[in-house]
């Protein structure tokens, strides 16, 4: 069993949970007053194992199952066996990395809470786009036409407009610090990545 299907075994099943579970849900949600007041610092993490209802969660499950697996195949291939701590270490810190601008942005706001595994999945597509980005991608209704870099591209500037203009309640800017993070990690985790995004996508207009 490969450790992305655990991921979402375990967030599935601490969802559920929390989901009739309002006690649970209010002390693992992400709210940065109270995170700041008691210094209760592990919802960053924590919050990125609820989900707001079977929806929410089966699109964040779905998009990690569709790209966590061939991401840990890379990570195996390029980082040997270091490869599945790196995978583990990238999605859980993309969670904490993707809450930090909110948990301080919206310390005031007693009312603020946010929770969902959207930045450490932002993560783990970006961490796969670094090594594929050539790869089709498309997202309801869009088929997947689109070269994954391309799609990266304008993943990123959608999310950038939307966490500026706030016109829904999704955390637009998780999926920006999610996605930015996913491509940090990867360079550093293994830096010839960067020579070879290039030079797929030089190829690829041949």
């Amino acid at each position: 069993m490969s450790v992305t299907v655990i991921i979402i075994i375990i967030t599935a099943i601490i969802s559920i949970i929390a989901f009739d579970n309002t006690r649970l849900r209010n002390q693992y949600i992400l709210n940065p007053y109270i995170i700041h007041k008691n210094n209760e610092w592990w919802r960053m993490l924590s919050s990125g194992f609820l989900h707001a209802d079977y929806a929410h969660l089966f699109f964040n499950m779905f998009s990690l199952y569709l790209f966590g697996q061939g991401l840990e195949r890379y990570f195996l291939m390029r980082l040997g066996d270091k490869g599945t701590f790196y995978y583990i270490l990238l999605y859980l810190l993309g969670i904490i990395v993707a809450n930090i601008s909110d948990t301080f942005s919206k310390k005031n706001y007693s009312g603020y809470n946010a929770l969902g595994a959207s930045g450490g999945v932002s993560s783990v597509v970006f961490g796969y786009i670094m090594f594929n980005p050539t790869a089709k991608m498309g997202v309801f209704p869009i088929p997947p036409i689109i070269p994954a870099w391309i799609f990266g591209l304008l993943y990123l500037a959608y999310s950038r407009f939307m966490s500026e203009k706030q016109y829904d309640n999704i955390g637009h800017t998780a999926h920006f610090w999610g996605a930015i993070w996913g491509v940090i990690f990867v360079v550093l985790a293994y830096p010839p990545v960067m020579q070879e995004f290039i030079d797929k996508i030089i190829s690829s207009f041949h």
